[in-house]
């Protein structure tokens, strides 16, 4: 079977997905030192990553309906452009000398705005431009691609902010939106319309697809833990390396090197292939428990980078295979509703997290909260195997039938397979 890059439509969509992730890889670095150079406050940077967030949980399951009613095309083009014009208006002012805390707030409620509506479109993506054979691979790839881009983009907006200043950075994540979009522009994407009906009643039949399927939505409460556990290491874990490992050295190169394992396991995927996929994913996010456990009770430092370099390739390796999985069961006209879910559930737990570990640490210790997060994901993602469907779920070769409606898009040429996302979505993000 051939490479899904030498189909064209899958090729420009993953060249136009590897620009829009480097340029927000890069941008939060930056945003972080532009909004602390402007303000000098920790907490005016809270607000401004709080403008975010907020419009991006509550529009989520809208984003997903919007994404099924449309050409997921369609809708990932607007949201490129709506990103590029945010990401040039952030720095543009910043260049000027003459930016403001709301100008920083601003760009970012419009960006976390239309990040609500461009993420549940990147499965359908997928699985309307590679057909089913081929979406693994597609989504190891991707994976791939995620993991090098976290390493590409911080080193990116380090280069600028210390040359030529943070808005450069902005500068440059626009442009990505801009020739991303341009992609999109040209990419023929299979879409499978749904019937007009109210929000309400899109929200729910989007609901019931998650509900309906017992491996999906709890591996969905194992994968939000995770996300939390995530938040707890990187809300106390900068303190405590420079406290237990050594210095901000150890941070840097534990971060690091979760980027390098998270490659490798993406790259890990497109060669393994278990035939229970979802309790393989689930089993190997359990390992994150060690690296928190280990910090908690201060031990070496190379122990816990090592640990935690294992721990994201646990991550890799699980995201191409739950977005196959997923894009090989949730059938096509749902699958965006379906996976804004994963999302909302994935990015819900961060600011959870981020508000009770300091004050769990400042209460008990910074060991405490780190403890009671890796008995979570040990027992949450563990737990799952007692789940007779995660155990016995095999990986489909084909994807679900389809209903295709008259109403076919310009860019359809004939309905086709189905996808979703991880995330995490580091997310892990979108499964974690």
């Amino acid at each position: 079977m051939a490479h899904p890059l030498h189909g064209r439509d899958f090729r420009l969509l993953f060249a136009a997905r590897t620009l829009s992730m480097t340029g927000d890889a890069a941008v939060p670095a930056a945003l972080a030192l532009a909004v602390l150079r402007t303000t000098g406050s920790t907490s005016a940077l809270a607000l401004v990553l709080g403008c975010a967030m907020v419009p991006r949980l509550l529009l989520l399951p809208i984003g997903g309906v919007v994404a099924d009613r449309f050409n997921a095309r369609t809708v990932a083009l607007v949201t490129d452009l709506v990103g590029c014009a945010a990401q040039l208006f952030a720095g543009l002012e910043l260049l000027s000398g003459r930016a403001e805390l709301w100008h920083l707030a601003l760009a970012q409620v419009i960006g976390g705005t239309a990040s609500a509506f461009q993420a549940p479109t990147i499965s359908p993506l997928v699985a309307g431009t590679v057909e089913a054979p081929g979406l693994h691979k597609a989504n190891s790839v991707l994976g791939t691609t995620n993991g090098a881009t976290r390493l590409i983009g911080p080193a990116l907006a380090g280069t600028f902010v210390l040359t030529i200043g943070p808005g450069w950075t902005f500068v440059l994540d626009s442009a990505s939106f801009a020739l991303s979009g341009a992609l999109l522009a040209a990419t023929r994407v299979r879409h499978v319309p749904i019937p007009h009906r109210s929000l309400r009643a899109d929200l729910a039949e989007g609901w019931s697809e998650v509900r309906s399927r017992d491996w999906y939505w709890t591996s969905l409460i194992a994968h939000s833990v995770w996300n939390g556990a995530s938040a707890v290491l990187l809300t106390l874990g900068p303190a405590l390396a420079v406290e237990r490992l050594g210095g901000e050295g150890a941070w840097i190169a534990t971060v690091q090197v979760g980027a390098v394992g998270l490659v490798m396991g993406a790259l890990l995927a497109t060669r393994v292939h278990p035939r229970r996929p979802v309790l393989v994913a689930n089993a190997g996010l359990a390992v994150f428990a060690v690296p928190l456990a280990l910090l908690a009770v201060a031990a070496p430092a190379p122990l816990v980078i090592g640990t935690y370099g294992l721990a994201l390739i646990g991550l890799g390796l699980l995201n191409p295979l739950w977005e196959t999985v997923v894009q090989l069961t949730v059938p096509q006209q749902a699958l965006a509703r379906v996976t804004s879910y994963d999302w909302l559930l994935s990015l819900a737990a961060a600011p959870v997290a981020y508000a009770l570990a300091p004050w769990a640490a400042s209460a008990w210790g910074s060991s405490t909260p780190l403890m009671i997060a890796a008995c979570l994901v040990a027992v949450s993602c563990l737990g799952t195997i007692a789940v007779p469907s995660v155990r016995n779920l095999q990986m489909p070769t084909t994807p679900p039938p389809t209903q295709p409606t008259p109403a076919q898009t310009p860019h359809a040429p004939a309905p086709a397979p189905a996808p979703a996302p991880a995330r995490t979505s580091h997310n892990p993000a979108p499964a974690p």
